[in-house]
Protein backbone atom coordinates (compact mmCIF):
# COMPACT_ATOMS: atom_id res chain seq x y z
CA UNK A 1 0.00 0.00 0.00
CA UNK A 2 1.16 3.31 -0.62
CA UNK A 3 2.58 4.78 2.70
CA UNK A 4 0.53 7.92 2.47
CA UNK A 5 -2.76 6.24 2.26
CA UNK A 6 -5.03 5.06 5.30
CA UNK A 7 -5.97 0.98 5.29
CA UNK A 8 -9.62 0.25 6.56
CA UNK A 9 -11.07 0.55 9.25
CA UNK A 10 -10.13 -3.06 11.16
CA UNK A 11 -13.27 -2.76 13.65
CA UNK A 12 -16.34 -0.82 11.96
CA UNK A 13 -18.94 -0.11 14.37
CA UNK A 14 -22.37 -1.57 14.21
CA UNK A 15 -24.58 1.31 12.62
CA UNK A 16 -27.73 2.60 14.85
CA UNK A 17 -29.54 2.58 11.62
CA UNK A 18 -31.03 -0.80 10.56
CA UNK A 19 -30.98 -1.27 6.80
CA UNK A 20 -34.42 -2.82 5.82
CA UNK A 21 -34.08 -6.26 4.55
CA UNK A 22 -32.56 -7.02 1.03
CA UNK A 23 -30.38 -3.94 1.54
CA UNK A 24 -27.98 -3.47 -1.29
CA UNK A 25 -24.17 -1.49 -0.72
CA UNK A 26 -24.26 -0.84 -4.31
CA UNK A 27 -20.82 0.86 -4.49
CA UNK A 28 -17.54 -1.57 -3.26
CA UNK A 29 -14.62 -3.03 -3.75
CA UNK A 30 -12.43 -5.48 -3.72
CA UNK A 31 -8.78 -5.26 -4.07
CA UNK A 32 -5.83 -8.63 -4.51
CA UNK A 33 -4.74 -10.36 -2.63
CA UNK A 34 -2.17 -9.07 -4.28
CA UNK A 35 -0.48 -12.47 -4.76
CA UNK A 36 -3.63 -14.03 -6.52
CA UNK A 37 -4.68 -10.86 -8.11
CA UNK A 38 -1.66 -8.73 -9.01
CA UNK A 39 -2.30 -4.89 -9.75
CA UNK A 40 -1.65 -3.24 -12.54
CA UNK A 41 1.70 -2.43 -13.08
CA UNK A 42 0.59 1.26 -14.71
CA UNK A 43 -1.99 1.96 -12.06
CA UNK A 44 -1.62 5.82 -10.13
CA UNK A 45 -2.25 3.93 -6.95
CA UNK A 46 -1.69 0.74 -4.61
CA UNK A 47 -4.56 0.07 -2.24
CA UNK A 48 -4.17 -2.37 0.91
CA UNK A 49 -4.90 -5.69 0.10
CA UNK A 50 -9.02 -5.87 0.69
CA UNK A 51 -10.59 -9.16 0.10
CA UNK A 52 -14.30 -10.93 -0.69
CA UNK A 53 -14.32 -12.54 2.39
CA UNK A 54 -13.84 -9.41 4.14
CA UNK A 55 -16.09 -7.68 2.15
CA UNK A 56 -18.54 -10.73 2.14
CA UNK A 57 -18.29 -9.83 6.26
CA UNK A 58 -18.61 -6.37 6.37
CA UNK A 59 -21.87 -6.95 4.42
CA UNK A 60 -22.92 -8.94 7.14
CA UNK A 61 -21.76 -6.51 10.06
CA UNK A 62 -23.59 -3.77 8.75
CA UNK A 63 -27.15 -5.45 7.96
CA UNK A 64 -27.22 -5.42 4.32
CA UNK A 65 -28.07 -8.66 1.95
CA UNK A 66 -26.19 -7.63 -1.33
CA UNK A 67 -23.47 -5.73 -2.94
CA UNK A 68 -22.72 -4.32 -6.18
CA UNK A 69 -18.42 -4.57 -6.65
CA UNK A 70 -16.94 -1.67 -8.58
CA UNK A 71 -13.63 -2.57 -10.74
CA UNK A 72 -11.24 0.19 -9.64
CA UNK A 73 -8.83 1.73 -11.50
CA UNK A 74 -5.62 -0.20 -9.75
CA UNK A 75 -6.44 -3.52 -11.43
CA UNK A 76 -7.07 -1.58 -14.96
CA UNK A 77 -9.08 -4.02 -17.61
CA UNK A 78 -7.92 -7.53 -15.87
CA UNK A 79 -11.29 -8.11 -14.10
CA UNK A 80 -10.16 -11.80 -12.22
CA UNK A 81 -10.47 -10.42 -8.69
CA UNK A 82 -13.96 -9.07 -9.20
CA UNK A 83 -15.31 -12.02 -11.06
CA UNK A 84 -13.78 -14.20 -8.25
CA UNK A 85 -15.88 -12.20 -5.82
CA UNK A 86 -19.07 -12.60 -8.11
CA UNK A 87 -19.09 -16.12 -8.84
CA UNK A 88 -18.32 -16.91 -5.14
CA UNK A 89 -20.96 -14.52 -3.66
CA UNK A 90 -23.74 -15.85 -6.41
CA UNK A 91 -26.76 -13.91 -6.62
CA UNK A 92 -25.90 -12.06 -3.88
CA UNK A 93 -23.37 -9.92 -6.01
CA UNK A 94 -23.01 -8.29 -8.96
CA UNK A 95 -20.40 -6.69 -10.87
CA UNK A 96 -19.25 -3.10 -12.69
CA UNK A 97 -16.11 -4.11 -15.05
CA UNK A 98 -13.64 -2.00 -16.48
CA UNK A 99 -12.45 -3.12 -19.96
CA UNK A 100 -10.79 -1.67 -22.98
CA UNK A 101 -11.25 -1.22 -26.74
CA UNK A 102 -10.62 -4.67 -27.70
CA UNK A 103 -13.56 -6.12 -25.58
CA UNK A 104 -15.82 -8.14 -27.81
CA UNK A 105 -19.65 -8.30 -27.36
CA UNK A 106 -19.55 -11.98 -26.86
CA UNK A 107 -17.07 -11.46 -23.55
CA UNK A 108 -19.06 -8.80 -22.55
CA UNK A 109 -21.97 -11.12 -22.63
CA UNK A 110 -19.60 -13.91 -20.86
CA UNK A 111 -18.87 -11.60 -18.18
CA UNK A 112 -22.69 -10.95 -17.79
CA UNK A 113 -23.16 -14.81 -17.18
CA UNK A 114 -20.64 -14.20 -14.30
CA UNK A 115 -22.48 -11.48 -12.58
CA UNK A 116 -21.15 -8.15 -14.33
CA UNK A 117 -24.25 -5.72 -14.96
CA UNK A 118 -22.12 -2.42 -16.19
CA UNK A 119 -19.04 -1.18 -17.45
CA UNK A 120 -17.01 2.08 -15.71
CA UNK A 121 -15.64 4.36 -17.59
CA UNK A 122 -13.29 6.70 -15.33
CA UNK A 123 -12.31 10.18 -16.25
CA UNK A 124 -10.83 11.62 -12.92
CA UNK A 125 -7.68 12.55 -14.24
CA UNK A 126 -5.19 12.28 -11.20
CA UNK A 127 -6.27 8.51 -11.18
CA UNK A 128 -6.40 7.63 -14.92
CA UNK A 129 -4.69 8.16 -18.34
CA UNK A 130 -6.62 10.27 -21.09
CA UNK A 131 -8.87 8.46 -23.13
CA UNK A 132 -10.53 9.89 -26.44
CA UNK A 133 -13.91 9.90 -26.22
CA UNK A 134 -14.27 8.44 -29.45
CA UNK A 135 -13.00 4.64 -27.94
CA UNK A 136 -15.99 5.06 -25.41
CA UNK A 137 -18.65 5.72 -27.28
CA UNK A 138 -17.62 2.39 -29.30
CA UNK A 139 -17.51 0.50 -26.05
CA UNK A 140 -20.33 2.07 -25.10
CA UNK A 141 -22.06 0.26 -28.49
CA UNK A 142 -20.84 -2.70 -27.44
CA UNK A 143 -22.08 -2.36 -23.71
CA UNK A 144 -25.63 -2.04 -24.99
CA UNK A 145 -25.61 -4.57 -26.99
CA UNK A 146 -24.36 -6.85 -24.00
CA UNK A 147 -27.33 -5.39 -22.07
CA UNK A 148 -25.08 -3.75 -19.45
CA UNK A 149 -25.01 -0.36 -18.40
CA UNK A 150 -22.79 2.94 -17.89
CA UNK A 151 -21.03 3.76 -14.67
CA UNK A 152 -19.08 7.00 -15.34
CA UNK A 153 -16.82 8.38 -12.48
CA UNK A 154 -15.48 12.16 -12.78
CA UNK A 155 -15.32 15.18 -10.20
CA UNK A 156 -17.16 18.40 -10.81
CA UNK A 157 -14.82 20.73 -12.44
CA UNK A 158 -14.90 18.57 -15.21
CA UNK A 159 -18.93 18.03 -15.59
CA UNK A 160 -19.00 21.18 -18.14
CA UNK A 161 -16.72 19.67 -20.37
CA UNK A 162 -18.42 15.95 -20.14
CA UNK A 163 -21.97 17.35 -20.06
CA UNK A 164 -22.11 17.25 -24.04
CA UNK A 165 -20.94 13.45 -23.86
CA UNK A 166 -22.83 12.17 -21.15
CA UNK A 167 -25.95 13.13 -22.66
CA UNK A 168 -24.92 11.30 -25.74
CA UNK A 169 -24.24 8.26 -23.79
CA UNK A 170 -27.34 8.61 -22.19
CA UNK A 171 -29.63 8.87 -25.14
CA UNK A 172 -30.27 4.85 -25.31
CA UNK A 173 -28.48 3.41 -22.71
CA UNK A 174 -29.14 3.91 -18.32
CA UNK A 175 -25.66 5.71 -16.98
CA UNK A 176 -24.88 6.02 -13.29
CA UNK A 177 -22.77 8.81 -12.54
CA UNK A 178 -20.48 7.50 -9.05
CA UNK A 179 -20.25 9.74 -5.87
CA UNK A 180 -22.71 12.60 -6.73
CA UNK A 181 -19.99 13.87 -9.20
CA UNK A 182 -17.76 14.72 -6.35
CA UNK A 183 -19.25 18.39 -5.43
CA UNK A 184 -17.16 20.85 -3.92
CA UNK A 185 -19.78 20.96 -0.51
CA UNK A 186 -17.54 23.90 0.39
CA UNK A 187 -19.45 25.79 -2.35
CA UNK A 188 -23.15 24.57 -0.89
CA UNK A 189 -25.69 23.32 -2.81
CA UNK A 190 -26.82 26.36 -4.74
CA UNK A 191 -23.13 26.82 -6.25
CA UNK A 192 -23.35 26.24 -10.41
CA UNK A 193 -21.51 23.24 -10.52
CA UNK A 194 -24.02 21.24 -8.29
CA UNK A 195 -26.93 22.96 -10.10
CA UNK A 196 -25.74 22.16 -13.18
CA UNK A 197 -25.34 17.94 -11.75
CA UNK A 198 -29.18 18.69 -10.75
CA UNK A 199 -29.94 20.21 -14.43
CA UNK A 200 -28.45 17.06 -16.21
CA UNK A 201 -30.34 14.49 -14.03
CA UNK A 202 -33.61 16.52 -14.79
CA UNK A 203 -32.99 17.01 -18.68
CA UNK A 204 -31.82 13.12 -18.67
CA UNK A 205 -34.12 10.27 -17.42
CA UNK A 206 -31.53 7.72 -18.05
CA UNK A 207 -28.74 9.44 -16.01
CA UNK A 208 -28.64 7.91 -12.14
CA UNK A 209 -26.47 8.81 -9.52
CA UNK A 210 -24.74 7.34 -6.52
CA UNK A 211 -24.99 9.71 -3.22
CA UNK A 212 -22.43 8.30 -2.05
CA UNK A 213 -18.95 8.99 -0.47
CA UNK A 214 -19.11 11.59 1.99
CA UNK A 215 -16.03 10.38 3.80
CA UNK A 216 -14.49 11.94 0.81
CA UNK A 217 -16.43 14.95 -0.19
CA UNK A 218 -16.24 16.19 3.87
CA UNK A 219 -14.87 19.11 4.93
CA UNK A 220 -15.01 18.38 8.71
CA UNK A 221 -14.31 14.55 8.83
CA UNK A 222 -15.30 12.35 10.71
CA UNK A 223 -18.59 14.53 10.88
CA UNK A 224 -20.41 14.44 7.77
CA UNK A 225 -23.14 16.65 8.08
CA UNK A 226 -21.59 18.98 5.14
CA UNK A 227 -22.41 16.59 2.96
CA UNK A 228 -26.04 15.72 4.07
CA UNK A 229 -27.75 18.75 1.92
CA UNK A 230 -26.00 17.23 -1.39
CA UNK A 231 -27.50 13.69 -1.20
CA UNK A 232 -30.54 14.84 0.08
CA UNK A 233 -31.76 17.21 -2.51
CA UNK A 234 -30.89 14.15 -5.06
CA UNK A 235 -32.89 11.40 -3.63
CA UNK A 236 -35.67 13.61 -2.79
CA UNK A 237 -35.77 15.12 -6.37
CA UNK A 238 -34.24 11.67 -8.14
CA UNK A 239 -36.00 8.74 -5.81
CA UNK A 240 -36.04 6.41 -8.31
CA UNK A 241 -33.02 7.04 -9.50
CA UNK A 242 -30.44 7.22 -6.52
CA UNK A 243 -27.65 4.24 -5.35
CA UNK A 244 -26.24 4.15 -1.77
CA UNK A 245 -23.00 2.47 -1.02
CA UNK A 246 -20.13 2.11 0.95
CA UNK A 247 -16.96 2.51 -1.25
CA UNK A 248 -15.27 0.40 1.39
CA UNK A 249 -12.39 -0.12 1.41
CA UNK A 250 -11.82 3.59 1.03
CA UNK A 251 -9.11 3.31 -1.44
CA UNK A 252 -6.63 6.65 -1.58
CA UNK A 253 -7.94 8.42 1.97
CA UNK A 254 -5.62 10.40 3.57
CA UNK A 255 -7.64 12.33 6.25
CA UNK A 256 -9.17 10.18 8.03
CA UNK A 257 -10.37 6.28 8.30
CA UNK A 258 -14.00 6.23 7.65
CA UNK A 259 -15.82 4.07 10.36
CA UNK A 260 -18.45 2.16 8.01
CA UNK A 261 -21.00 1.78 10.72
CA UNK A 262 -21.31 5.85 11.06
CA UNK A 263 -21.55 6.13 6.95
CA UNK A 264 -24.59 3.36 7.11
CA UNK A 265 -25.94 5.73 9.66
CA UNK A 266 -25.80 8.93 7.35
CA UNK A 267 -28.62 7.07 5.41
CA UNK A 268 -31.98 7.91 7.28
CA UNK A 269 -30.50 12.27 7.21
CA UNK A 270 -29.95 11.53 3.43
CA UNK A 271 -33.22 9.42 2.73
CA UNK A 272 -35.31 10.54 5.80
CA UNK A 273 -38.84 8.51 5.24
CA UNK A 274 -38.89 4.60 4.99
CA UNK A 275 -40.30 4.94 1.60
CA UNK A 276 -37.47 6.43 0.48
CA UNK A 277 -34.93 4.45 2.13
CA UNK A 278 -36.80 1.27 0.31
CA UNK A 279 -36.15 2.92 -3.06
CA UNK A 280 -32.68 4.01 -2.70
CA UNK A 281 -31.34 0.60 -1.31
CA UNK A 282 -33.78 -2.07 -2.24
CA UNK A 283 -35.98 -0.82 -5.28
CA UNK A 284 -33.58 0.59 -7.25
CA UNK A 285 -30.48 -1.54 -6.95
CA UNK A 286 -32.48 -4.67 -7.60
CA UNK A 287 -33.87 -3.24 -10.44
CA UNK A 288 -30.87 -2.04 -12.02
CA UNK A 289 -28.70 -5.51 -11.05
CA UNK A 290 -30.88 -8.04 -10.50
CA UNK A 291 -34.13 -7.71 -13.00
CA UNK A 292 -32.99 -10.97 -14.94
Amino acid sequence: MDADYLPFHANPSKPNYQPPAGAVDAHCHVFGPVKDFPYHPNRKYTPCDASKAQLFALRDHLGFSRNVIVQASCHGTDNNALIDALVTAGDLARGVAVVGPEISVLELQRMYQQGVRAVRFNFVKRLVDSTPKAVFLAIAEKVKKANMHIVVYFEAPDLVELTPFLTQLAQDNIVVVDHMGRPDVANGIEHDDFQCFMQLLKENPNIWTKVSCPERLTLQAPDYSDVVPFAKALVEQFPERVLWGTDWPHPNMKSHTPDDGHLVDVIPLIATTRALQTQLLIDNPMHLYWQD
